[in-house]
Order: structure tokens, then C-alpha cells, then sequence
């Protein structure tokens, strides 16, 4: 298992070497940063044009200005990926972008992991029972909610489950759904405790948003992998033997099918991804999604390009996650 590892480590290099590439050739030729400075009244001179294009590099070439952002050799002490720096940003020498990256991801990670718990555990639960009680009521009850969730976009479900939250506390005169923000304006005066209960409390609706769409979908596919399994000719081997049904279903069937949802699960967490920036715009938080807004807003060149290679160091993470899975799930699997 560590050979197999380090192995699919050194492939996912230059997987991102080549994800650095595109990333900087797509936001390099999409606009000008000093659009806005060139464009005001009155007219900066000619000096502070160009003094702002060597602050941000846009005097240098192209494959010069991808050299530096990578390596940071010949720049100012400001930008290399491979150094810690994401390069100056527009928005001015206080706007760090490394720091604020880290702030968001600390805030994002906390949304998506919940809103990925809690999807594949409904997700595995729904597509067990469904499987168990193929054309049931539950089955159909099942299907349909899946089917709903599935057909309603993140940006208008959002509105609804904020929306929603808001009549429940003005009906009830509480405040027990929080629709605004990560932790409350007071959080500099809570304990511990207090800190985590207000944390879990905002968490409620931007986590149901994030993960309906997704446990809709991946309980479509564990159902299917759970009735094909169940029909296989070893399942049904075990049952003539006089073992358990719940023993076949835990230990045999839910194990295989689990499978092909780990590879499915991966590739939605890309979605999930996507959906952060609609959800976190939605209930106003500070994560990754307000960081990649402000960033487009502003046309902040160097933290657009942050954001992407960091969305795309956690795909490849996840996918070799998934691949480790495949090992623990199905011994079959040998990687040395």
C-alpha cells in the first residue's frame, strides 16, 4: 500500500504541473487587472501605469510571468508558489492572499466536510433500504425525495432553506436557525462550548443546501450497485447456505456495493466544490466561495489563480483518497 502511494504521489505531479499551466493561461487571457486603473477619471500618467504593471508583473512575458509565479525566482520576495507566495494582489500590499486563502479554507472545510458526512451516510442508508424494498412505498418515497432534490438548482434551494429558516424563527420569536455567517458577532466573548454550539448552529442550513443535491444523486447510485449486488450469484450463495440476511447484506453485499459510490462520491466532491461558492454567497459566509467572488470582483489575477490550484490540489487529493479506498473495501484489489 505505501509503494502504491508514493506512486500515485508522483503521478499526481505532474497532473498539477499541467493544472498550473492551464490555470494561469486561462486567467491570464481572460482580462487586464489594471483594467479599472486605466480606464479612471482622470487618466493616471504614464509613470503609474507602469510602475503598477511591474508591481504585478504584467511587464514580463508570458511564459516569464508563469516561471515566476511558480518559482518566484526573479521576482520581489512576493510570489512563488513553490516559496509560500501567491503574488501580489490588486487589491493592495494589506490584502494578503496566502493568509486569506487560509482563513477560508479553515471556514469552507468545516461546510464541506459536514455537507459530505452527512450526504454519504443518508446517500449508503437510502440506497440500502430502497435496495431491500425494491418498488415499496418506502422505495417510491425514497425516489421521489431523491428525484426533487435533484431538480431543483443550489442557488434556488439555498434561497428556500435560507427563506424557510427565516419564517420558522419570525413564527416562533427564536432564533434558532442562523442564516447569516459562520459563528455570531460575539464569538470573541464565548467559551469553548459555547464557540461549538454556535458553530454546529450555523452550519444547520448552508450544510443541508450543500448536501442535498449531492446525497440525491449518490443514493441513485447506491442503489443501483446494491440491487445488482444482491442479485449476484455468491449473494445468493450465502443465502442457501442459511446465513443471515442481515449478515449477508452487512458483511458481503453492502461492502461491493459500496465500490463504485466511492468513485462517484469523488467526483462530486468537485461539485461540492462548485456549490460552496453559490452556498457561502447565499448565507454570507468568509470561506472559499466569498474568497473566489471578491477575487472576481476585483479581477485579483494572482488570487483567482490561488484559488483554482488549491480546488485542484483537493480533487487529486480526494482521488487518491478514493483509491486507497478501493484497497480497504475490496481486498481483491492489489496495488503491489
Amino acid at each position: 500500500m505505501l509503494v502504491y502511494t508514493a506512486r500515485r504521489l508522483a503521478v499526481a505531479i505532474p497532473v498539477l504541473l499541467a493544472a498550473s499551466v492551464l490555470v494561469f493561461l486561462m486567467v491570464d487571457l481572460s482580462g487586464d487587472p489594471l483594467a479599472d486603473m486605466r480606464l479612471a477619471q482622470p487618466p493616471p500618467s504614464e509613470e503609474a501605469i507602469a510602475a503598477a504593471e511591474a508591481r504585478y508583473y504584467l511587464d514580463r512575458s508570458t511564459p516569464e510571468r508563469y516561471w515566476l509565479w511558480m518559482t518566484g525566482i526573479g521576482g520581489n520576495g512576493d510570489i512563488g508558489l513553490l516559496q509560500g507566495e501567491f503574488g501580489p494582489s490588486v487589491r493592495g500590499g494589506a490584502f494578503d492572499i496566502g493568509e486569506q486563502l487560509a482563513s477560508g479554507i479553515s471556514v469552507t472545510l468545516r461546510l464541506v466536510s459536514a455537507a459530505l458526512v452527512f450526504a454519504l451516510g443518508l446517500a449508503v442508508i437510502s440506497g440500502v433500504v430502497s435496495a431491500m424494498r425494491q418498488y415499496s412505498k418506502l422505495d417510491y418515497t425514497l425516489t421521489f425525495i431523491g428525484f426533487l432534490a435533484l431538480a431543483m438548482p443550489t442557488f434556488w434551494l439555498g434561497a428556500l432553506i435560507r427563506e424557510g429558516g427565516l419564517v420558522f424563527n419570525q413564527s416562533t420569536g427564536t432564533s434558532f436557525f442562523f442564516t447569516i455567517g459562520a459563528n455570531s458577532a460575539r464569538v470573541g466573548n464565548m467559551t469553548n462550548w459555547e464557540y461549538f454550539l454556535d458553530s454546529a448552529g450555523h452550519l444547520v442550513l448552508p450544510t443541508i443546501t450543500l448536501m442535498l443535491t449531492s446525497y440525491a444523486a449518490w443514493s441513485r447510485y447506491q442503489r443501483t450497485s446494491m440491487l445488482e449486488v444482491l442479485n449476484s450469484d455468491y449473494v445468493r450463495l450465502a443465502r442457501s447456505k442459511g446465513v443471515r440476511n442481515s449478515v449477508v447484506v452487512r458483511r458481503h453485499a453492502l461492502r461491493t456495493a459500496l465500490i463504485p459510490l466511492v468513485t462517484v462520491a469523488t467526483i462530486g466532491f468537485v461539485g461540492i466544490i462548485e456549490g460552496v461558492v453559490i452556498t457561502e454567497t447565499i448565507f454570507q459566509w468568509r470561506g472559499l466561495g466569498y474568497f473566489f467572488i471578491e477575487a472576481v470582483r476585483a479581477q485579483d489575477a494572482f488570487a483567482l489563480m490561488s484559488w483554482l490550484m488549491l480546488s485542484g490540489t483537493l480533487v487529486v487529493v480526494a482521488n487518491l483518497i478514493a483509491d486507497i479506498l478501493y484497497g480497504v473495501l475490496d481486498p481483491r484489489i492489489r496495488y503491489e
